[in-house]
């Protein structure tokens, strides 16, 4: 059940995250320029969001695929945490990131029990 509920958040929130990429929202696309991501870049990070969410939900199915896409998200937002780091950033200014760093590992946790 805690699965489900955190895979399913997890997923909007990917999905979310890639659609203010696409549309170049201010309040998402500030955070990526200050850490060095470009504009080109963009669409993507918002690829690789939405293939995130579309592998958890896969995943219901294919626990192999579950597995790898919540490994693989908790690693991009492992990294994206490193980047806010390296440019000096404070943590309210990569507490999502590192918010969803946790969410994506709790993900992985569970589908490895599964």
């Amino acid at each position: 059940m805690l699965l489900m509920i955190f895979g399913i958040a997890l997923g909007l929130i990917c999905l979310a995250s890639a659609a203010g990429d696409l549309r170049k929202d201010p309040k998402v696309t500030e955070s990526l320029y200050s850490i060095g991501v470009k504009e080109s870049q963009l669409p993507v990070l918002a690829g690789l969001k939405v293939l995130g969410a579309a592998g958890l939900l896969v995943g219901v199915w294919l626990p192999w695929l579950g597995i790898l896409t919540a490994v693989c998200l908790f690693l991009y937002f492992l990294l994206a945490v490193v980047a806010h780091v390296r440019v000096g950033h404070k943590v309210g200014q990569f507490g999502p990131a590192l918010g969803l760093t946790v969410m994506a590992f709790v993900v992985a946790y569970f589908e490895f029990r599964r």
